[in-house]
């Protein structure tokens, strides 16, 4: 009877079981540069969703968002109207991403910016890249160049942020910090500085020129460059 009864569960395995087996070893042997986005999707919904087909899940939040980095990058109430999507599930993606940006940040936290920058500019494009309202941000640095923070000092629209050099200057002398790089996203997708992203800037380098404040750069992250007004000779 019992062997019966094994054989019959077996039967009725979900389909789904073997799938997620492969993926798992395909994973496991190759890394992630072997899967597609809905694939490494579905490897961590496994998790969440243990009794379910997660694979048109995956799917439809790609296509809804356009990829990974995008789906975990979505606002919670977006997510949360994806169908089969739990609020739970949902809360799960955030903290993915959380983890994500936590995980940049220690790549560059108390280091030297200037001989660390293409790791500030990961870290950049995970915080910023598909923020879908603009975003202004500072990163202090100390007399070694070392960040010593990081924070929005202003949020906006999808096409502009808040931002007065007065309040960049105070919090700059509040920490104590000797340089800033300036950052900001273009929700649009396209990093091209605009003239009030220029005359800002030049403000900004100003104010800070009277206290011995060093401005190194004024980053734009676009969808998919970022833009230094440094290289560009914007400064």
């Amino acid at each position: 009877m019992t062997g019966m009864n094994a054989e019959k569960q077996q039967a009725v395995k979900p389909h789904y079981h073997g799938h997620r087996d492969r993926l798992r070893a395909r994973f496991l042997e190759n890394g992630a540069e072997a899967l597609a986005d809905y694939e490494l999707l579905e490897l961590y919904l496994f998790r969440s969703i243990v009794r379910r087909d997660v694979k048109p899940i995956a799917k439809d939040l790609i296509e809804t968002f356009g990829s990974f980095a995008e789906v975990i990058a979505a606002p919670l109430h977006l997510l949360q109207e994806t169908k089969g999507l739990s609020g739970k599930v949902a809360l799960d993606l955030k903290i993915l991403q959380a983890g994500a940006v936590k995980l940049g940040q220690q790549n560059i936290m108390h280091r030297p910016i200037l001989s660390s920058w293409t790791a500030l500019l990961d870290y950049c494009r995970s915080v910023m890249q598909f923020e879908k309202h603009e975003q202004f941000r500072v990163l202090f640095l100390d007399r070694k160049n070392r960040l010593i923070a990081d924070e929005v000092l202003g949020k906006g629209t999808i096409d502009r942020a808040p931002v007065y050099p007065r309040e960049v200057i105070k919090r700059t002398l509040e920490l104590g910090a000797a340089a800033i790089i300036l950052a900001h996203n273009h929700p649009s997708g396209d990093p091209t500085p605009s003239r009030s992203d220029i005359d800002m800037t030049q403000q900004i380098i100003k104010a800070a020129k009277a206290i011995n404040i060093n401005v190194h750069d004024h980053l734009i992250i676009g969808r998919n460059d970022i833009v230094s007004f440094k290289s560009l000779g914007l400064m």
